[in-house]
């Protein structure tokens, strides 16, 4: 009976102690919880308070990003209010442009020839009748004596091809020859320009594919004959003469350049720029890189010999184009950054007007810079490439001798 009441006594203690430890052990899970519920407590308080937080700045970001849209409606406006104005302006300084009539250079026998001295015999009873070299007054009048007065209107054809390129009629066959980009073996053929302004880029052409490669913007048609610029690596620059009909080339010709120099710095693509006119085929180019000013030679277009030489007094820096009427030779300025393109320098190769006494004009702001411009002597206009578009600018004219 004893070790019964022994092992009971042991097994009381046993359960009290185990009771204590288990007690123990509640209240520390007690306290733990209570802190993990201080702790998230605290973390819900800050969670709300981070969230309104984020609500008042969202609430922020919203009101500034409203008051910037309406800041940026607002210069939007004024910009485009300025734009208006400053388009306003341009069109007319146009309008003021047009009206200043170009000045030629005169000289005594231009006077004369003002005054009506070519009829001599309403002046036969004049004694004091002044004494005119008329050999040299015919010596420098041609049959063709116009000079550009103002550019009458602008007409925006479409934009097909390249930022740069080239277009042109055929005064002879009122054909239209299409030069995309700066360089290749093929050109397009229209039947006219309505042909090309109402056809889908260049479809409905006729494709030309040429013997060798053109090279530069500076091609030209005349009297039946595609005369272009071969340029190739380590070889002198060429003039080709390509008969349209035929379809064969029937001449080419030297440049005399010493490298292969542009001649307008904006245009590095135009190593030569050949030129048509009432007066024949003009070439103009950069005898070496070292060379400031822009050259003049006028050839045969039969032969392709050169017949006379001339140095424009005309720099190549910053010019983009050039075209010829006439005889005069029009150099077309520009900036790097292009902005609106002005006849700035003016060569006459009868000097009847010099570029101190031709009026700068601007030709109306389109879209970027020229890269190419010819003229047809028949319509009196230029056909222009400007980045991609092809446009027609119809020209003023009056005597040289009587602005």
């Amino acid at each position: 009976m004893k070790p019964v009441i022994v092992l009971l006594i042991s097994m009381a203690g046993t359960l009290t102690r185990a009771q204590y430890y288990y007690q123990g052990l509640m209240d520390y899970l007690e306290n733990r919880m209570l802190a993990i519920e201080d702790r998230m407590e605290l973390w819900h308080e800050q969670s709300h308070r981070y969230h309104t937080e984020l609500q008042d700045f969202q609430k922020l970001a919203a009101e500034i990003i409203d008051g910037l849209g309406n800041e940026h409606g607002t210069l939007l406006n004024d910009l485009q209010g300025a734009a208006v104005r400053v388009d306003r302006v341009e069109r007319e300084m146009d309008y003021l442009e047009t009206q200043t009539s170009p000045r030629a250079c005169v000289n005594k026998a231009d006077k004369v020839v003002e005054q009506g001295a070519w009829s001599l015999g309403e002046r036969r009873g004049e004694e004091e009748e002044e004494e005119v070299d008329w050999e040299e007054v015919h010596s420098r009048v041609s049959d063709c004596v116009d000079i550009i007065s103002s550019i009458r209107s602008v007409k925006i054809l479409k934009r097909v091809g390249s930022p740069k390129g080239m277009w042109v009629r055929d005064p002879r066959s009122s054909k239209v020859y299409v030069f995309n980009g700066t360089a290749g073996d093929d050109i397009y053929q229209f039947n006219s320009v309505l042909d090309f302004s109402s056809s889908p880029g260049v479809n409905h052409s006729r494709l030309i594919r040429l013997p060798s490669l053109w090279s530069g913007p500076g091609s030209a048609v005349y009297n039946g004959y595609l005369y272009y610029i071969k340029q190739e690596a380590d070889t002198e620059v060429q003039v080709v003469k390509y008969d349209l009909l035929s379809g064969s080339v029937t001449d080419t010709a030297m440049l005399p350049v010493d490298s292969h120099a542009p001649v307008y710095t904006l245009n590095p693509e135009t190593i030569a720029d050949l030129a048509a006119d009432d007066e024949g085929l003009w070439l103009l180019y950069a005898s070496s890189e070292s060379e400031p000013n822009i050259n003049l030679a006028q050839m045969d277009p039969a032969t392709l010999d050169i017949e006379q030489m001339w140095d424009t007094r005309c720099p190549r820096e910053n010019a983009e184009a050039a075209f010829i009427v006439c005889g005069t030779v029009y150099v077309v300025y520009n900036t790097r950054q292009a902005s609106r393109s002005r006849v700035q320098c003016v060569f006459d190769v009868n000097d009847m007007v010099i570029s101190e006494e031709a009026p700068l004009f601007y030709f109306p702001r389109r879209y970027g810079a020229h890269a190419s411009l010819k003229y047809n002597a028949e319509e009196k206009q230029l056909y222009a490439w400007d980045d991609g578009y092809q446009i027609i600018y119809r020209l003023t004219m009056k005597r040289k001798l009587l602005v």
